[in-house]
Order: C-alpha cells, then structure tokens, then sequence
C-alpha cells in the first residue's frame, strides 16, 4: 500500500482549530504524520475518514490493488470496501467521487461483487452520475460497472427501468473512446432485449451509432466492432434500415464488409447484415446495395469465423431471388471449396447456404455438380455435426430433382452412404436422411444398394419416432423402398408391417404416407397381404413364389416360404403355394425325390442343371479311351457338385409343371373367347373344344378340383384326407398348387385367381370363414343394347366355383351371402 499524509482530522474531531496558511503553528497542533500501509485492511479503515484527502487516496490506492487481479478484488470484498465505497459514490467532493466509482468499475468484473453491488441497487447511483456536467473519468467507469453488471438479465431490466439508456445512448458522442466503448457495449448487452431493443429506436439511436463507425484509426477496432453489434440489432427493424440506407449509413456498414482487414469488424458486420436479411422488405434494400459480392469476397479469407459469419449472411439473403441468383453465380464454387475445410463449423456453415441456394433453383443445382461438389458433399455425410449432415443431404435432393444429377449421385453410391445417418439419434438428420431414400429409392438398384448396406432396419425403427415429420418421412422411404419383392419382404422381416398398422390406427401419428406404405408394403408382398388381410385386389397379380399358409393373427411372425418347408410334417393346415416356373430354374423341397442318373454312379443332379448340358457332358465323357474315362467322370462329379452347391445357396421352391399346363391349357382355349364373361364361365367349370379331332371338353378349376358338390353333400367331400395324404407323400407341409385333385372354396379359388391373372383376367380373391374364400369379378351387363350398354359401370359378381360351377352370383343378394357363410 502507498503512503499516507492525513490532514489533521483527529484535531478537527477533538473539537481543535486548525491553523490556517501562513499562521504559525499552535503549540498543541499536531504535525502531519506520513503513515504507511502494507494491509489492505488498513486502508479499508481509512474509508471511514472524514477527511476529503484521505478519502481519495484511499480509494486510489485501493483502485491500484484491485486491478492486480481477482483475488485482491474479492480480498476487498471480504474486508467490507465495496460497502463503504458504495457511501463515498455520491460524496460532494469530486475527486474522491471520482476515484470511489473508479475502484467500483474496475471491482465489478468479479461475480462476488456484481452480486452485492444489485443488493445495493448500485444502478440508480452509476446512471445519476452520467449527466454532463460529471468528468470523463467517472462516466468511462461508471458505463464500465454498468456495461459489466448489465450482462446478468435482472440488472439489464433495472438500468432500463431506471432511464439508463438515454444517457448511455448520448454518451455514445463522448470524445472519450473508452467512454463510447464502454457505453456501446452496455448498450449492446441492454437491445438482447425487447423491451430495450424498441426504446432505442425512439431515442434516435442510430445517428451516434453511424458516427461511431467514422473512424479510421486502428485503436478504435474494439469501438467498431461493438458498434457494429449494436447495430446488427438494431437493423432488425424495416424502418430503422431504411433510415439508415436514406443517410448512406448502409454503405458506410457494406464498406466495412468490404475493406476492413480486422476479423472481429468482418466478422460483426456480416452478422449485423444476418439479422438485416430476417426480413423481407430489409432483403430488397440490402440487395440494392449489392451485399452479395461483399459477402462473396469474405469467402476467400482466411479467418473461419469471418468465413462461418459470411456464410450465415448469405443463407440469411438466400430468400431473395435476386440474390440466390447471384450467389449462384459468382459463389457456388468457393462454397463447395468450403466443404473440404477441416473446420467442421466451416463445413456446415457452407453447406447450409449450399441447400438453401439449391431449393427450387435447377440452375444452382446444376452450377453444384458442375463444381465438382456431389463427391464433397457425399463425403459431408460423415461429418460430426448434425446439421451438416442434414444439411447435405438436402442438397443431394435438391440436385436429385434432374435425372442426370440423381443418377450421377446414385452411381457414387448415396444409399450405402445414408444408412449411417439413419442411425443418427438427431431428428433433424434423421428427417432428412429418410427423405433423401424416398427421393433416391425409386430406383431399383439404389433400394438393392440400401438393402445390402443395412439401411433398412435402421429406416423401420424411425417408423417408431414421435417426431411427425421423421415419422412422415420414414413412412414415405418404406413406400418407396417397397417397390420391389425383395425389398418389401425383407422390411415385413424387420417389422414394418406391424408398426405401419399400428401408426394407421393412431388418429395423432397416421399421415398421408402411413396408409400408403402400408398398401405398398403388401401389394409387393402379397403371400403376407392376403394372409394378414384377407383379400388381393384385381391389381395384386398373384405370382410364381406366392403362398397361402392361412389366416394369421396380428402380432404373429410371417414365416417365408422357406422356413416353412423345412419345418417337420404336422397336422396343421397345408401351406398351398404357386410357382409354374420351368423345372431348370427351380430347386427341390426337402422331402421331393431328386433327379438320378445311372450313368453316372447316380450321383444326385439339381434340377437347376440344364438336361441338354448334362447330355453333352456324358457324351464327352463316353467318347473318351477307357483309361481317361475315370478320371474325366470324377471332374464332371465334382463340377456337377460344384453347381448343386452354388444353387443351394439361394433356396428356391420346387416348380409345379402341373400348374404350368394349366395355364399353358387356358392361353391356347379360354383366352381367344370374346367376352370376360364367357373367360371367366369357362375358366371356372370349362369349355367345349371342337378344334382339330372333333369335340372334346377342356376342364378347368372345378373339374381339375374334383368337380361340382352338392350342398347338402359337401361335409361329404373328403378334401383334408386328400391333402394330408399329399403332405405325407412330399413328407412337408408345403403343398403345390397343381397336386390339388380334391380342393375346396379356399383351394379353387386361388388356383381361379393365379390363372386369370395369367391370361388377363381381372378378379379378386377374398378370404371367408370355416375355409371359405371366392373370386369376384366386375363385369357389364348383357341385357342392355349399344351405346347405353357401354356407358353403364361394371356390376360386381361371385364366381361360384362349388355347386355350379361357372355360376355369376350379384354381389350383395342373398345367393351370394349364402355362398360366402352356408
């Protein structure tokens, strides 16, 4: 501590005279005394003096002591200083006003204190003294403990209640530069608020704000930098733009833009234009002013934080057409550079004004690609924020709106890339992802790609999610990704279908894509629609894999085709399935007889083995010299085994030749009738031949499925001991179609269904109860004549298939209600 030289102030208190200039000293006068302090306990006492000399001094010295660090600040603190300071702020003496609100300023950067000094309600005293006629020192540390305590939020509400901002905001013309600082910063931190925000335009804020961003000096950078941000709120309002545009203030801010060469002064400007671009009318001024090359420019610096604040400025003006074209024009490349930055927060900031330039913009779309910015972007994808990531793949969208540009993207394998942000646990990375498979899924080898990479499950677990539109989105993949077989049935395996029926019956969660990945889902999985539902439509062309293992209840495992041809014989219902593929491309149910050939040792051959190639091999094999016959049957052996081995790795169902000449038998007779009602007649019972040898007749579902029942005979109709006794000779539950000689409802009327939608007749396939199930078909009716006849709409029928065969019963009249329940 410093030394002291008190006046005599303990002569004062004892009631003495002190002698004035000139006058020889009393003889009991005290002589000054020099005391020197090393505490700072001592000189907290010497606040307590009445004298104004000592007063200031102490306070000087303890204003020296504070500024050394924190730990004297809250060593002043522990001693009681900022009380007894608290009572100096307003003392008539100047100098040790002065000097009380210095060590107050410099002490509030401590939280300690900040804290005490709202206890005490130091505000209304600090704003007392901004008038005028006070010095310059204590308005500059005045604003300071202001600007220091304004950063907590009850504080800012206190200085703005207590009148603080006019006389901040004039101080704002102060010729002293920590003074202005200090004031501007204080009011930046005061217009975070909205209250504050819409009273300094009233008190004409912008004027002094202008001036302060006149200066070229270098040390008034830190000034700039928070006039600059006090701006940037400020230029949140239409008028206060335009007031500034109409007194060249705004191109005063564009020049800092474009010339400054400090970061913090770039950096601010371009956020002061951020906040300006929120509003529509604010966007048109600024694009009169041309911002976009300034913005451009601040691309190629080589400070991020100018780069991130620039990029944001852009994605801000994007809204403007004008503008979105010219950053389209002179931007995209330096903004695809940006994509390869190290810095994440670079990356994400570049593709964010890269999706927003790319929304409904071909000409932008396509100036990305020419850039050279598909492989950047994909590369994005793996970024490790979430916003880059989502934000790319909006871009990749975006392109994928041309066909050149979505199947360039997809040739650099998009949809393996998309399966790990699927996995991401952000729902706006999630949300577009999805979206980005629906856009890329309608391609087939995109969805085989996706598949493969293990992109599905994760895309059917997003059906789960309480996001509305990453539920949307997902739902919309799935429909999509269900396009195909392959695809459909392996999200059936994951789950979908249940959670698909789940969201459909929720009024809240269902959407407009919900039910329709759901159809999607069963209509390219038909075996499981017809199984779950009940019904294929005249749409769901029944084909060769199709399977009718039963009604199933909600929440069961759909077991595949395969699965249930290796499970061992039961009692159970037979499992009926269609396949009239030729037998060279199918292989064998467990249980059915294999191929054998004597000639060869009977080794086993796969029916997947073309007969002509074995001919020519065993033809090769004979034409040999006995001596090399041996060893030219082993390689044939071994190349035969070779085949069986490779085939048997993808299981296929065992063909039903028997099927096949049915169809093949209704091409050649029922499919050259003239009308649908006379193919659908003869399909069901059948027709009379009179081609070639005479007549003949042709017999079809009916008669192939043991002929017409009587009703009250039909409990008399053995059809399960015929179907078990099938089932044990196959020595599996799965049974083909065509091996069906004494079948019911259910039985003829899949075989009905899967040879109409063969030839090309429309009918669909219902399931009843107690094994009932009936074809009906849409038909116009014959009474009427000419055109009358052909404006009427189709009338729905009952093909009955039982009792008369080839019987049309009106849907809806009670013959058909019996035939459905009797």
């Amino acid at each position: 501590m410093r030394n002291w030289e008190p006046r005599d102030w303990c002569q004062q208190r004892m009631g003495k005279k002190v002698k004035k200039e000139g006058e020889p000293p009393p003889k009991d006068a005290f002589d000054p005394l020099l005391i020197e302090s090393k505490t700072a306990a001592t000189v907290v006492l010497m606040l307590s003096s009445p004298e104004e000399e000592v007063l200031a001094r102490a306070c000087d010295s303890l204003y020296k002591f504070a500024s050394k660090g924190d730990e004297n600040k809250a060593t002043l603190l522990a001693l009681g200083a900022v009380e007894q300071l608290y009572k100096l702020i307003s003392h008539e003496d100047p100098t040790v006003r002065r000097n009380a609100i210095m060590v107050f300023g410099i002490m509030a950067s401590n939280y300690d204190v900040k804290k005490l000094l709202r206890e005490l309600d130091v505000t209304n005293l600090l704003i007392s003294h901004l008038v005028p006629e006070e010095d310059v020192v204590i308005h500059e540390f005045a604003t300071l403990c202001l600007a220091y305590m304004a950063v907590e939020y009850t504080t800012k509400v206190q200085i703005f209640e207590q009148g603080g901002l006019k006389p901040l905001i004039r101080l704002l013309g102060s010729p002293d530069p920590d003074v202005q600082k200090n004031s501007v910063e204080c009011i930046y931190l005061l217009v975070q608020d909205f209250q504050s925000r819409a009273a300094v335009h009233e008190l004409n804020i912008i004027p002094p704000l202008l001036e302060l961003l006149k200066s070229e000096y270098p040390e008034f950078s830190d000034l700039h930098v928070e006039a600059l941000a006090v701006l940037g709120n400020c230029l949140e309002d239409v008028h206060t733009l335009q007031l500034i545009q109409q007194s060249g203030g705004l191109k005063k801010l564009i020049s800092f833009v474009r010339d400054s060469t400090i970061p913090d002064i770039q950096k601010n400007a371009a956020k002061a234009i951020t906040k300006a671009a929120y509003d529509s009318e604010n966007r048109n001024i600024l694009n009169e002013e041309e911002v976009e090359k300034c913005l451009i420019n601040l691309l190629e610096t080589d400070n991020d934080g100018v780069i991130v604040a620039a990029s944001q400025a852009m994605s801000a003006m994007c809204a403007n057409l004008a503008s979105k074209r010219a950053f389209g024009l002179q931007g995209i490349p330096q903004l695809v550079q940006l994509l390869s930055s190290d810095n994440e927060e670079v990356k994400e900031a570049a593709v964010t004004v890269l999706a927003n330039l790319t929304a409904a913009s071909p000409s932008n779309a396509s100036a990305v690609a020419e850039a050279e910015g598909i492989e950047p972007l994909l590369n994005t994808l793996y970024s490790q924020r979430d916003g880059a990531i989502a934000n790319a793949a909006t871009v990749l969208t975006n392109l994928a709106t041309q066909e050149p540009l979505r199947v360039n993207i997809q040739n650099h394998g998009i949809m393996s890339v998309l399966a790990e942000p699927l996995r991401s646990t952000n729902s706006q990375v999630q949300s577009k992802a999805a979206f980005a498979v629906a856009v890329f899924g309608c391609d087939a080898d995109a969805r085989t790609e996706l598949r493969k990479a293990g992109g599905l499950g994760p895309l059917v677990e997003l059906l789960h999610s309480k996001n509305e539109e990453v539920r949307r989105n997902a739902c919309w993949a799935v429909m999509i990704c269900a396009s195909d077989e392959l695809t459909a049935v392996e999200l059936c395996r994951l789950g979908a279908l249940g959670i698909l029926e789940e969201i459909n019956l929720s009024i809240s969660r269902k959407n407009s894509f919900s039910k329709a990945a759901l159809e999607k889902l069963l209509d390219n999985n038909l075996s499981q629609k017809y199984s779950q539902m009940g019904y294929l439509s005249s749409n769901n062309i029944i084909t060769d894999g199709f399977y009718d293992c039963g009604q199933i209840k909600p929440g069961m495992k759909f077991s595949s085709l395969e699965e249930l041809s290796m499970q061992a014989l039961t009692d159970h219902r037979a499992i009926i399935f269609i396949n009239a593929k030729p037998q060279e491309e199918q292989a064998s149910l467990p249980g059915e007889e294999k191929a054998h050939d004597s000639s060869h040792e009977q080794t086993i051959l796969s029916p997947s083995i073309s007969r002509k190639s074995s001919r020519e091999k065993t033809r090769k094999v004979k034409g040999k010299k006995e001596e090399e016959k041996s060893k030219e049957v082993i390689q044939f052996l071994s190349a035969v085994q070779d085949e069986i081995n490779l085939q048997n790795t993808q299981w296929l169902p065992p063909p039903d030749l028997i099927l096949l000449d049915y169809i093949n038998d209704a091409s050649k007779t029922i499919l050259p009738l003239t009308t649908t009602k006379e193919q659908v007649v003869a399909l069901a019972q059948g027709i009379t031949d009179a081609a070639d040898s005479g007549i003949h007749w042709n017999r079809f579902v009916a008669d192939k499925m043991g002929g017409p029942i009587e009703r009250n005979k039909l409990h008399d109709f053995s059809w399960e001991l015929h179907i078990s006794e099938i089932e044990f000779e196959l020595k599996c539950n799965v049974v083909p179609i065509g091996k069906v000689k004494k079948g019911t409802f259910y039985h003829r009327a899949l075989l009905f269904k899967a040879i109409a939608d063969r030839i090309g007749i429309g009918c669909s396939l219902v399931r009843g109860k107690y094994n009932r199930a009936w074809n009906e078909v849409k038909l116009v009716d014959d009474s009427p004549q000419g055109i009358t006849r052909l404006l009427l709409p189709p009338r729905e029928y009952i093909v009955d298939l039982m009792f008369e065969p080839g019987r049309l019963i009106k849907e809806g009249s009670v013959e058909a209600d019996q035939y459905k329940h009797i």
